[in-house]
């Protein structure tokens, strides 16, 4: 990351037990996450949740992608919400693995909604919930934001502190509440004004590549803003 960034932005390094805790994960929940990727790709002949292309490989294009938020878990008991659910990345992967947390799967798209809600109840996902609407509109409150690809961080920081309750500093062993987000490209303009737009918040990069260990993700991350 350039070093023109803003001192709130800290490049963090990848702990090993980062990268362990998700192959642990996905090795736990491999059936279930298995049935999903079945299910996506079968509603996805209909409903075009995700590309046809990306289908190709939906375990290590979308599955992993997703996992790279259970890096570490979400506060016990928190409310985390995903804006622009899509076909359920990564809410649905996120509700699999960490079952001690309420996830809310918000899409203004009726029938990307519908198919979540289909989903979730094959899985059985008993901590996840369904909004169809504009996540300007969406009424709960709050722990965490998560996203992918689905709108610039200024867009999705409004979102999120609209919402969200009071932020923590939390163990270290937890995601700090805030706004986790999956991001792909040259990202430097838009975090540089983002951390000027918003001086007081602190911006943490995690490098995809290097933490899930797929050169798939090279130039991709993972921003957490707190």
């Amino acid at each position: 990351m350039a070093t023109s960034l803003p001192p709130s932005v800290v490049q963090v390094g990848i702990d090993p037990s980062l990268k362990t805790r998700i192959s642990t994960l996905l090795s736990d929940h491999r059936d279930q996450l298995e049935e999903y990727s079945s299910l996506l790709l079968t509603f996805n002949e209909r409903q075009n949740l995700i590309s046809r292309r990306a289908a190709d490989d939906v375990a290590d294009h979308h599955i992993l992608h997703s996992m790279a938020l259970a890096a570490k878990p979400f506060e016990k008991n928190s409310i985390v919400v995903d804006w622009g659910t899509g076909g359920g990345l990564p809410a649905i992967p996120i509700a699999i693995v960490q079952e001690d947390i309420q996830i809310v799967a918000v899409d203004k798209i009726e029938k990307k909604t519908r198919a979540v809600k289909s989903m979730a109840a094959r899985l059985k996902l008993e901590n996840l919930d369904v909004w169809n609407g504009r996540a300007e509109e969406w009424s709960g409150r709050c722990d965490y934001s998560v996203s992918r690809a689905t709108a610039p961080l200024k867009n999705l920081w409004s979102w999120h502190s609209r919402v969200s309750d009071t932020g923590s500093k939390g163990e270290s062993k937890v995601w700090k509440k805030g706004l986790l987000c999956l991001k792909g490209g040259d990202l430097k303009e838009e975090i540089l004004a983002f951390g000027k737009d918003y001086p007081g918040l602190e911006i943490d990069v995690y490098d995809l590549a290097q933490l899930l260990d797929h050169s798939y993700y090279d130039s991709k991350l993972l921003i957490h803003v707190h």
